[in-house]
């Protein structure tokens, strides 16, 4: 039997925190990961390219504006 693989967003924990960066940045990092991958309904970020982050990004521009303050810069609990 192979060895499973970690998770995309425990990976993503450890490099951060490898880097020692802050854990906001850490919340922030992983919050805009699961916000791609939900808006893409969640497809693993691997089988993605060009043409879907142009297209996140789109919708983050034309969104974004027309949300409260409090919903663009909240940050998601710790798991």
């Amino acid at each position: 039997m192979y060895p499973r693989k970690k998770k995309l967003l425990n990976q993503v924990r450890n490099k951060i925190r490898l880097k020692h960066y802050s854990l906001k940045t850490e919340r922030s990092y992983i919050g805009g990961i699961k916000r791609y991958i939900i808006y893409h309904n969640k497809r693993h970020p691997l089988t993605m390219g060009k043409k879907e982050i142009e297209s996140f990004l789109s919708w983050l521009a034309a969104d974004l504006p027309k949300q409260p303050l409090h919903i663009v810069y909240s940050v998601p609990p710790s798991l």
